[in-house]
């Protein structure tokens, strides 16, 4: 067993997770609790970005456009990229002191980076986030750029979480069909059959476009719970609309950029309004998702910020028709489940195993990603 740390920046760019586990790239360590239900996997931490963090953040996802090459940083990117590395390693640092751990204590970390171009037709997809840096800041090896080999080997790139998930289920004890729903800026499944085969691809916009309405409406960084959604009526003729996009009968796998669909599609309705028909357009294109699965699912378990909106979760129980729960609810964490499969991945490369399938990507067989670095290189 090696003890991991696994760091994640997701879209919705709130901040840093840092997540630690004990994994050997198959099993993961865990406790269960009286009811049988996990014990947290193992500590983890937070590190919110200020606002100036984030409106630098945001204007490199619009500087990003230019890209064309991978190493390219046009505009603030090579800023923006400088502090996503220091906030990561400030991250990791404090969640050391906090937990009484040092370097050495570690044997790898899982470094995501933060997503500002995702283009698997163009075969490429830009994660900014220096992992070399680092590794050497932190004297711990550090595995980063986890989506690049599967895109040049012909794959999506994403999702790259399912394979942890279904070490999460067999932990677990599942053993009936099982979907696995994480909302973050973009929405993604993991739809995991009987016999343990499994299919994951984006849905579609998860919580981006709801935290861009009530961001531009209100000031507010996200709609606390849906409240404001619950206010509202939805769209029809637009949801109906935006439904007929040829990403949502395309075959999976299959993964959405971000910027694919903007909020200011509703921008003629009410906030109210507005938010009810982002947060439906959520719903509905998870829903889309049974089109494509072998068997329907009997439980799905929901992490990710979407799991703490309400009137999210009541609009998926109605479209879904199957047993609804929060990651938290079982033992999982809704919040770091994403922090601890990046640490999970971190072992499984540098044990050379597989980190995407052809199930989960396309890629045309199972392989292995992930860039290592050291501290002494």
């Amino acid at each position: 067993m090696r003890r991991a740390i696994g760091l994640m920046s997701g879209t919705s760019l709130d901040g840093v997770d840092v997540a630690l586990i004990e994994t050997d790239g198959e099993t993961i360590r865990v406790e269960r609790s009286a009811n049988g239900y996990l014990e947290p996997l193992g500590p983890t931490g937070y590190r919110a970005y200020s606002d100036d963090d984030r409106a630098l953040l945001r204007q490199a996802l619009i500087d990003s456009e230019a890209v064309t090459e991978r190493s390219e940083r046009p505009g603030c990117l090579a800023q923006a990229e400088e502090l996503v590395t220091r906030l990561h390693a400030e991250a990791v640092e404090n969640f050391l002191s906090e937990n009484g751990l040092t370097a050495t204590d570690i044997d790898v970390i899982g470094f995501h980076g933060q997503t500002v171009v995702h283009r698997p037709d163009q075969k490429m997809s830009v994660q900014i986030g220096d992992g070399r840096a680092l590794s050497r800041r932190l004297g711990i090896k550090v595995v980063s750029d986890l989506r690049h080999a599967d895109i040049e080997a012909g794959g999506q790139g994403a999702p790259l979480v399912p394979v942890f998930h279904r070490a999460l289920a067999q932990a677990s004890g599942f053993t009936d069909s099982l979907g696995i729903l994480n909302i973050g800026g973009v929405a993604n499944a993991t739809l995991i059959a009987r016999d343990g085969r499994i299919l994951a691809f984006d849905t579609g916009p998860g919580n981006a476009l709801i935290d861009d309405w009530m961001r531009e409406r209100t000031g507010h960084a996200l709609d606390d719970n849906g409240r404001t959604a619950a206010r509202g009526r939805p769209d029809e003729p637009l949801l109906a609309w935006l439904l007929i996009h040829p990403f949502f009968s395309r075959k999976p796998p299959k993964s959405l950029d971000r910027n694919w669909f903007s909020h200011k599609l509703a921008g003629q309705l009410s906030t109210e309004d507005g938010a009810a028909t982002l947060t439906a357009f959520t719903a509905r294109a998870v829903a889309r998702a049974l089109d494509h699965a072998v068997e329907a699912p009997t439980r799905w378990i929901v992490a990710g910020g979407g799991a703490r909106n309400g009137e999210l979760l009541r609009q998926l129980n109605y479209h879904l028709r199957a047993e609804i729960t929060t990651a938290d609810a079982i033992g999982w964490s809704s919040a770091f489940l994403e922090a601890q499969a990046f640490a999970y991945l971190a072992v499984r490369s540098v044990e050379g195993l597989p980190i995407t399938f052809p199930s989960t990507t396309g890629v045309s067989q199972a392989i292995s990603g992930g860039v290592l670095a050291k501290p002494e290189e």
